[in-house]
C-alpha cells in the first residue's frame, strides 16, 4: 500500500505564484513611476512634449536658488508641528473624557468622529464659509458680541493663514486620533489605576505614570499618523488659499502640483518631489527612532 504525501502548503513552492499578480501590480504603479520620477528630474520635461532634454542636476540647483525649497519647507514644518500637537492633546483629552462613565456616551463618541467622516474638499468649503469676512460665522459671532466681523480674515491675512487651515486639519483629523486614543485607553487594566489611586496618587499622577506609560505605543501610532498627514498636506491650501496670500500657505505637495501644472516644469517637480521625498523620510525615520525609545524608557 502507497503511502500519501504530506501536502505543506508552507513549503509548497508553488504557492509563490500566488505573489506575482500583487508584484506587477507593486511594480508597475509603484516602482516603476518612482524611477521615472527620478529620471525625469534630470530632465526638462513640461509633462506635454515628450522632445526633452537631458539637463543634469539643473532642476536641483534651481529649487535650492530661488528659495521656494526652504519656503515650503518652512511652511510645512510649522504647519505639521500645529496638527501634531493639537490633534494628538485634544484627541487624547477627548478620549479620556468619552472613556470615562457619562451619560450619551455613544451618541458623544459619534459626534466628536463626524468630522473625519467628510472627505477634504467639502471640509475645505464648509471651512471658507466660516471663515469669510463679513458673511461667515465667525464674523456674525463677532458682529453678535459689538465687535467688527468684516475686519476678520484669517485667510487672508499673511501671518494667520497657515494657522487657520491648520485649524480645519486639526477639526476633522482629531476624531481619528480620538478613537485611536479611546481603543488604547480600553485595553488598560482598571486595577492598576485602582492600585495607583489607592497609593495616594492623584488623577494627574495616575494619568501620567500609570495611563501614558501603558497607551505610549497608541501615543507612538498617533504622532506617526499626524506627522505623514502634516508633512503630505495640500488639501486645505488649495482649496481654501491657493497657496496664499503670497507664499504662506505653500506646502511642500502644493508647491509640486504648481511647479508641475501651473508653471509646466514637470522636470523641475520631479526634482522638487525627489527633496520632498528625502525630507519626509528623513523626518519620519528620526520620529519613529524618537518615539520608540521614548516607549522602552517608559
Amino acid at each position: 500500500m502507497k503511502k500519501s504525501k504530506n501536502i505543506s502548503l508552507v513549503f509548497n513552492n508553488k504557492m509563490y505564484l500566488f505573489l506575482i499578480p500583487s508584484m506587477l501590480f507593486f511594480l508597475i504603479l509603484w516602482v516603476y513611476p518612482v524611477l521615472q520620477l527620478f529620471y525625469y528630474s534630470f530632465t526638462n520635461f513640461n509633462g506635454i512634449n515628450y522632445n526633452y532634454d537631458f539637463v543634469g542636476l539643473k532642476n536641483y540647483v534651481k529649487i535650492f536658488e530661488n528659495g521656494t525649497l526652504v519656503n515650503s519647507v518652512g511652511n510645512t514644518l510649522i504647519y505639521t508641528v500645529i496638527v501634531v500637537v493639537f490633534s494628538n492633546v485634544l484627541g487624547l483629552a477627548v478620549a479620556m473624557a468619552l472613556n470615562a462613565k457619562i451619560f450619551l456616551k455613544g451618541f458623544f463618541r459619534t459626534c466628536a468622529y463626524f468630522p473625519a467622516l467628510f472627505s477634504a474638499i467639502v471640509v475645505g468649503f464648509i471651512w471658507s464659509y466660516v471663515y469669510m469676512p463679513g458673511s461667515g460665522m465667525i464674523a456674525n459671532l463677532i458682529e453678535v458680541f459689538g465687535g467688527q466681523g468684516s475686519a476678520f480674515n484669517p485667510l487672508g491675512n499673511f501671518h494667520t493663514a497657515l494657522f487657520a487651515i491648520a485649524i480645519v486639519e486639526i477639526w476633522k483629523s482629531f476624531g481619528t486620533t480620538m478613537i485611536i486614543y479611546l481603543a488604547g485607553l480600553q485595553t488598560v487594566d482598571e486595577s492598576l489605576l485602582e492600585a495607583g489611586r489607592i497609593d495616594g496618587c492623584s488623577e494627574w499622577q495616575v494619568m501620567r505614570f500609570i495611563k501614558l506609560p501603558l497607551i505610549s505605543s497608541t501615543v507612538t501610532i498617533n504622532v506617526i499618523l499626524n506627522v505623514i498627514a502634516g508633512l503630505k498636506a495640500f488639501d486645505y491650501s488649495f482649496i481654501m488659499t491657493n497657496g496664499g496670500p503670497g507664499k504662506s500657505t505653500k506646502t511642500l505637495m502644493f508647491q509640486i502640483y504648481e511647479i508641475a501644472f501651473t508653471d509646466q516644469k514637470m522636470g523641475r517637480a520631479s526634482a522638487f518631489s525627489v527633496v520632498s521625498f528625502i525630507v519626509i523620510i528623513a523626518i519620519t525615520a528620526i520620529m519613529l527612532f524618537v518615539m520608540n525609545k521614548r516607549e522602552v524608557e517608559l
